[in-house]
């Protein structure tokens, strides 16, 4: 059968089981977009600019289990959407991105809305791809999902010039795929694994680390069952809240630079630390340096063999996927008979109870300003802790890190490694429809949601009923408490004073806006907020300017460095 290459991108995705495709129309790709409006097996969500549309595929893979997917056009559109690419790519989320390109006798001629996709993109993906043939579509598309979806996933990038999607071939898609210099190690080491469990079962100070991996490899139930088995306590990091339940007894908290104090002096006493599916990045141990000794002992599980190692060095490396890997170790341990020490373990939970005295994420409940930990502690309250939330990046991503407690994986969608302001509005997007009926809220600050703001107007097309609690400091808040602690109190270019009415804004985009000003009225709004449950409300709390986040452990200073609070 002799198709197009467009029909071919839309037969592939449609083969791939792909729901939803955002993106924004332009000259390059408009024989696939031509190929979309004939068809209805695959919905096409219109954003509103390229970077919400790789936002919002990244928030659709993350509350998911299945690759995103976002289609722009060359030169600007493929460059808007660069930000969105490196988000996902710095925390591993499976994207199939599919951009437009110059016909092919054009490309280096600097022809309009020209740009190298590929050579601006190589840096920021697992891979990419310029299609050359329109022969090459459709095996070319099998090999990006199937790149993105397994090993350690990540966003791949497929460029395909305009003639090649008027061109015509044969259309057969692949079955299987079998790439040569592709073969990650998915089955960990036995004699490793043997290993692990021994010092496991020795340990006396243990501790149990859990990072992104366990998330994205559905591995939060083996993680569950082995913490509970050894009754040992559990951090998890930024991007592994949810991997162990937030309300059980032994999880310590979020650990690293806004971790718990609990979590912090674990991390750096204990004999024998188990990190899963985590890589020790700076935002969670600080200094290496400082976090180095010499009396203990780690095990390290990661699918990605480069990331163990690179920043600290470990006693037992293991490579696999954390879920296949966690069932070898609960065999053995399950096998054995043998336990930890239960009176070595009484005194460890005893000194860390210790620590947990600190009480390090209390603030004065008593203002007459509203705090924003005390509005992240209603959403939680009021959505019984089962809602989807996004962030965007700044003091109140780590306020709804710290003061929500996530029960379950794929509850808490942010962007970790690249930090990227602007990402929560999309990323609710791609929630909402993935979870049609789920209660999604973002959290977000006044100065971060004017960088996508404009999704509002895909919201109201689509009728997203995505709640925004809006922290309003009126302040870049973490530029401005950086600048507060270590620069001497010059908040240079950190003050917002021409914020724009969020109640009207919203108003004009047709959604439903609130402001709330004081404490007493917290409660109601979100509960007036969740009552509404067909209409996108945006909530402006006006929160207390001078509010910062702690615990606080500075750049470059190791994890028992904490700045603890200020007086209350």
């Amino acid at each position: 059968m002799q198709l197009t290459g467009a029909e071919i991108v839309i037969r592939c995705l449609v083969e791939e089981g792909v729901e939803y495709v955002f993106g924004y129309p332009g000259g390059s790709v408009l024989n696939i977009y031509d190929e979309f409006f004939k068809q209805d097996k695959v919905k096409h969500v219109l954003v509103r600019h390229e970077q919400g549309a790789v936002h919002a595929a990244d928030g659709y893979s993350r509350s998911s289990h299945k690759v995103g997917v976002a289609l722009v056009t060359s030169g600007p559109g493929v460059t808007n959407a660069v930000t969105g690419i490196a988000t996902a790519y710095m925390d591993s989320i499976p994207m199939v991105v599919i951009s437009g390109q110059v016909p092919t006798h054009a490309i280096g001629q600097d022809a309009f809305q020209e740009c190298d996709a590929v050579g601006i993109t190589r840096p920021c993906v697992k891979h990419n791809f310029l299609v050359k043939d329109v022969k090459d579509i459709a095996a070319t598309i099998k090999k990006a999902f199937y790149l993105a979806a397994t090993g350690r996933p990540g966003p791949v990038l497929v460029d395909i010039p305009k003639d090649i999607t008027q061109a015509k071939a044969e259309y057969s898609y692949p079955k299987t795929v079998a790439l040569r210099s592709y073969n990650p190690v998915t089955k960990g080491h036995a004699g490793q694994i043997k290993k692990a469990v021994s010092l496991l079962l020795e340990a006396r100070r243990p501790m149990v680390y859990a990072g992104g991996g366990v998330v994205l490899n559905d591995a939060a139930p083996q993680l569950t069952r082995l913490v509970h088995l050894l009754g040992f306590p559990c951090t998890n990091t930024l991007m592994g809240l949810g991997a162990f339940p937030g309300t059980d007894p032994q999880f310590t908290g979020m650990l690293g630079m806004h971790g718990t104090y609990e979590s912090n002096m674990a991390m750096q006493h204990c004999d024998v630390l188990i990190a899963i599916g985590a890589r020790f990045d700076d935002r969670v141990i600080g200094s290496p340096s400082h976090f180095y000794r010499a009396d203990r002992k780690i095990i390290h599980i990661d699918i990605d063999p480069s990331s163990i190692s690179k920043r600290v060095k470990v006693d037992v490396p293991i490579v696999g996927y954390v879920g296949d890997v966690l069932d070898e170790m609960l065999k053995l341990i399950e096998s054995s008979g043998e336990r930890p020490d239960p009176a070595a373990l009484k005194a460890w939970w005893a000194e860390i109870k210790e620590w947990q005295g600190q009480d390090c994420l209390r603030y004065d409940r008593k203002s007459a300003l509203i705090k924003p930990q005390f509005v992240v502690e209603k959403l939680y309250e009021l959505t019984g802790g089962d809602a989807f939330i996004t962030s965007d990046v700044g003091q109140h991503q780590m306020w709804a890190a710290q003061y929500y407690k996530f029960d379950k994986p794929r509850r808490w969608i942010n962007s970790g490694g690249l930090g990227t302001m602007g990402f929560g509005l999309p990323a609710a997007m791609g929630v909402q429809l993935v979870n049609p009926g789920a209660t999604v809220a973002c959290v977000t600050g006044e100065a971060s949601i004017q960088m996508c703001i404009q999704e509002l107007s895909t919201c109201k097309q689509y009728h997203l009923p995505i709640k925004i609690v809006n922290l309003n400091n009126r302040y870049l808040g973490m530029v401005r408490q950086w600048q507060e602690f270590f620069y001497g109190n010059r908040y240079a270019e950190s003050y917002m004073d021409a914020l724009p009415d969020f109640v009207k804004l919203a108003d004009a985009y047709g959604h439903v806006g609130i402001k709330i000003e004081k404490p007493g009225d917290v409660e109601a709004a979100l509960k007036e907020a969740f009552r509404q449950k067909d209409r996108l409300v945006f909530m402006d709390f006006v929160t207390d300017q001078t509010e910062n986040v702690f615990p606080m452990v500075p750049g470059g200073k190791g994890l028992t460095e904490m700045i603890l609070t200020e007086e209350l």
